[in-house]
């Protein structure tokens, strides 16, 4: 299944993160991917905050890994840029991946082999407010999120 979403502001896309955000359950693996800037980290802020976390979530480009454990469940926000080399992969990410949690993999592209059963968002810049998110899965285990994602939008 897929669905477009045109956000034509920072509001539009947090009405996509919560949307999204309601319908998050443990095991969930959302692969984020788009050009600097599309708002991939302004995405899963929205998302966080959606799943009831109140810290403030920043990229973790550096850092490649941040866990975020106070919320409905825990998140696992990791930036995969910088292991487009294949550099300093052994760090654990499987663990969290796949946990006991939601994981948002940026650049989820550059691990793709590590990444089982994403929710695929890809966020196409088309001017400096408005982005293009594309939402895919072939899971069964997102229909629920994807159908009401659907009504949530349409409504």
């Amino acid at each position: 299944m897929k669905l477009n979403f045109i956000s034509k502001s920072v509001n539009d896309t947090k009405k996509l993160a919560m949307a999204i955000s309601n319908n998050l359950f443990k095991g969930a693996v959302i692969s984020l991917d788009g050009d600097l800037g599309a708002g991939k980290t302004t995405f899963t802020k929205y998302l966080a905050k959606g799943m009831g976390i109140e810290e403030e979530v920043s990229s973790p480009t550096f850092n490649i890994l941040k866990c975020y454990f106070k919320g409905k469940l825990p998140l696992y926000h990791i930036d995969a840029y910088r292991l487009e080399e294949r550099i300093n992969m052994d760090i654990g990410l499987e663990e969290v991946i796949e946990g006991d949690g939601v994981c948002v993999i940026e650049w989820g592209k550059f691990i793709q082999d590590l990444v089982f059963q994403p929710l695929n968002i890809k966020i196409t810049i088309i001017d400096s407010n408005t982005r293009e998110f594309e939402i895919s899965s072939d899971y069964q285990k997102y229909d629920s999120l994807m159908n009401n994602l659907k009504e949530s939008l349409h409504a």
